[in-house]
């Protein structure tokens, strides 16, 4: 009967402690759907629980309120497609490519450097001396980086949008970007053979018309 005792309070000490990893991965998950690691803590917890409810039922015919089945950890591998050796079953391709492309008008060179110049000032330590910005081009480039690299961070008056494109494809191979030199200007934006277009959105600027009667189709 020791020995059974002794069972049962490891099991039941190893159902907290999957309790407790179970709750740190969903802590750090912050609302993820999906999460791997949530997964297989969840697989733990529930494989620790099953177990302390059997050697209960074993011991002292007694069950605990959890209605829980053992869960096999390599179908749990195959829900997550981790499990090694094992073809994914999914049909869809796993690779989708965004590309965007938004032309601008620059009304005023000098107020896209000075706005520019902000902006990389702002974004550099006080005791630094800050290069003036050079150029239309590093001055569109100064922007992205000192924003969140998307193209919002040029929604600024010293650029007016014109038309652009957004096209997404399904593509078998991910970009490689170290197979292409950095003053390659079509590399790393060109499709491959096998890619396929799902589909492209065509963007155009809104302009506000001065006859409110005026209406955009």
């Amino acid at each position: 009967m020791t020995d059974q005792h002794g069972e049962l309070d490891a099991a039941l000490e190893r159902v907290i402690e999957a309790a407790r990893h179970h709750l740190a991965a969903v802590r750090a998950a912050q609302g993820r759907i999906d999460d791997d690691d949530v997964w297989q803590a969840y697989v733990a917890l529930n494989n620790a629980s099953y177990a302390y409810d059997e050697q209960l039922l074993d011991a002292f015919g007694e069950v605990t309120p959890w209605d829980v089945d053992s869960i096999d950890p390599d179908e749990a591998d195959q829900r997550l497609g981790g499990a090694e050796g094992v073809e994914a079953t999914d049909p869809h391709p796993t690779v989708i490519s965004v590309r965007q492309r938004r032309d601008y008008r620059v009304p005023s060179v000098s107020a896209l450097l000075r706005v520019a110049e902000v902006a990389r000032r702002e974004g550099s330590p006080a005791d630094e001396d800050v290069a003036p910005v050079e150029g239309v081009g590093e001055a569109v480039l100064e922007l992205l980086q000192s924003g969140d690299g998307s193209l919002g961070a040029l929604d600024v008056p010293e650029l007016e949008p014109l038309d652009g494109v957004v096209m997404v494809s399904e593509v078998g191979t991910p970009v490689d970007l170290e197979s292409f030199d950095d003053d390659d200007p079509v590399g790393p934006f060109q499709p491959a053979v096998d890619d396929r277009l799902v589909g492209r959105l065509d963007e155009h600027p809104f302009l506000e018309s001065d006859d409110e009667h005026d209406h955009v189709h």
